[in-house]
């Protein structure tokens, strides 16, 4: 694993325990078609993109950073967006894409998941970097709706680096049901009868 971001706590012992069950977690695997062959394209995945994660993270900046609405929840108290916050944010996202590739979606990940989701919330939202921002919450709809980007625009990194023996259609397969996995995740603390 690469190092560190600051916030960054993986595994940490004060992280809350996810509120979703290892057996909640299997029925969302059955619920977006997860297989054990997908569990391998993933991690083929991760070897391809974890190297080219700040290309990846470069492509997603420009995208939120292009729309008001997605910029805006990284507002400091005088609404422009504070730098950084973003910093610290993009060093945790490099990680989300290692995590989902190369870890076990143990009982660790899915506490990694759930403080992950509370960071996008009123619950936590700011605090973990200090910032002042009139933003304290990220909408749910945009945490659904970049599903789509943050699926599609790897698979120019996965081309790239992919040997001729990789499956693309199948690494890009197992991504966009990681992430909406991963997002589906990230909405329990939005959602009353989650």
């Amino acid at each position: 694993m690469s190092d560190q971001p600051r916030g960054y706590s993986y595994g940490a012992r004060e992280l809350a325990p996810s509120p979703v069950s290892r057996k909640a977690l299997h029925l969302l695997e059955e619920t977006v078609l997860w297989s054990e062959e997908d569990r391998r394209w993933l991690r083929r995945a991760g070897d391809l993109l974890v190297p080219q994660t700040e290309a990846i993270l470069d492509v997603w900046y420009g995208f939120v950073g292009s729309l008001g609405q997605l910029v805006e929840t990284f507002a400091g108290a005088d609404g422009a967006p504070d730098a950084a916050y973003l910093g610290a944010v993009r060093g945790r996202f490099g990680r989300w894409i290692e995590d989902l590739c190369v870890r076990d979606w143990d009982q660790a990940w899915l506490d990694q998941q759930h403080e992950i989701a509370l960071r996008h919330t009123r619950l936590k939202k700011n605090s973990t970097d200090g910032v002042h921002s009139a933003s304290v919450e990220v909408p749910m709809r945009y945490l659904i709706t970049l599903i789509v980007p943050i699926s599609v625009t790897v698979e120019p990194f996965l081309r790239a680096a992919a040997a001729a023996d990789d499956d693309v259609p199948a690494m890009m397969a197992a991504w966009f049901k990681a992430v909406t996995l991963t997002v589906a995740l990230w909405t329990e603390p939005y959602a009353a009868g989650w």
